[in-house]
């Protein structure tokens, strides 16, 4: 059902079902950090927590096999310019990647395969299709 809506719609709605819950809390270094070492400020928005763990909660739903911190620090990786020198690529922050997905772990939407990484649940199943079709009802009225 998250292949058939627009990803920033779902991750929008996503972000705002996260915010209402008691579970997922953005940690006190939330508001200094940044997203990764190719970034030179923290995000703007102040909701990036919940908008990086909807993200997460939609790109593991998306993959047909669990999915670990290594791979998505890669997926959420990005290009380190280096002034005058060529700019490589570098990965995202693992720890907001990590403590994000405890927080979605606590609240019962993924599961941890040891040795894997981490997969969606059927309570996470069921949210997401729940979003999907908010979506699908609101393009067909616009439509």
């Amino acid at each position: 059902m998250a292949r058939e809506v627009p990803a920033d719609r779902l991750v929008a709605k996503l972000a705002e079902r996260l915010k209402k819950m008691q579970k997922i809390q953005p940690p006190e270094w939330a508001l200094y950090v940044k997203t990764g070492v190719f970034k030179e400020k923290p995000p703007s928005n102040t909701d990036w927590w919940y908008i990086r763990s909807a993200s997460l909660l939609r790109k593991i739903a998306l993959s047909p096999e669990p999915l670990g911190i290594g791979t998505l620090r890669t997926l959420y990786g990005g290009k380190k310019r280096k002034g005058s020198r060529p700019p490589h690529f570098e990965k995202g922050s693992g720890s907001i990647i990590r403590k994000s997905l405890q927080q979605l772990e606590q609240a019962g939407l993924i599961v941890t395969i040891p040795g894997k990484g981490r997969k969606l649940s059927p309570q996470g199943e069921s949210l997401i299709d729940s979003v999907a079709k908010e979506i699908l009802r609101e393009l067909s009225l616009v439509a």
